[in-house]
């Protein structure tokens, strides 16, 4: 099959959402927690979240427009400067969908969807106790893109919780004994499953392919 430009501006808007939803493989199944200055506690699926630099410690993720439909995420990170990103497992997935539903400003995701919010002393943003990686962010950045009006926003990582069972003391996270899921297209959810691991790649230590 071949696909050009063309066919994709001329296809019916819910195949092209899919196609190219879909086209980047299986990305990292996150919910997003955030609370309003009144207190209203948003919780929303994302699977744009990715890593922007270790040092210092900068994830981003992408907010589509924000003048046609509220943006509760969005308005509440602008007024708060704070929010939390929640791995996925394969326990909340059918619960962490469901959160993309278009619920009013007052209403809570976490009860709407039976998920309990958990908060550390200091930080306004609510963790999702059920998820077992939990990274609690300070605004640092916003990047417009004008071609499609999207909004980066860009974080620096100031909590991490996980599990005990998932922390490896080189630093690495086990995800597959996390149980961590991935978003193909708007609504297909992957499991994870480790196959291997590598040393640093370098021209010295290449094997024989």
């Amino acid at each position: 099959m071949y696909i050009h430009r063309d066919d994709i501006l001329s296809m019916n808007k819910l195949p092209r959402l899919n196609l190219i939803n879909s086209i980047t493989g299986i990305k990292p199944a996150n919910l997003i927690g955030t609370q309003s200055t009144s207190g209203d506690l948003n919780l929303a699926v994302f699977s744009s979240v990715l890593h922007l630099g270790s040092n210092p410690a900068l994830l981003g993720f992408m907010v589509r427009p924000t003048k046609e439909v509220p943006r509760h995420t969005y308005e509440n990170i602008k007024s708060q400067g704070v929010y939390t990103i929640n791995h996925v497992h394969e326990g909340l997935v059918e619960r962490a969908h469901f959160t993309s539903a278009k619920f009013e400003r007052d209403v809570s995701e976490f009860e709407k969807c039976d998920l309990k919010p958990q908060f550390i002393d200091g930080f306004e943003a609510p963790f999702v106790e059920e998820s077992l990686i939990k990274i609690g962010l300070e605004l640092r950045d916003e990047k417009y893109i004008e071609l499609n009006g999207t909004i980066m926003i860009i974080g620096e990582i100031e909590h991490i919780l996980v599990e005990d069972s998932i922390w490896k003391t080189d630093g690495h996270l086990d995800l597959t004994e996390a149980n961590s899921t991935g978003i193909s297209g708007l609504n297909s959810y992957y499991s994870v499953q480790k196959i291997s691991q590598f040393p640093y790649a370098r021209p010295k230590n290449l094997p024989d392919f």
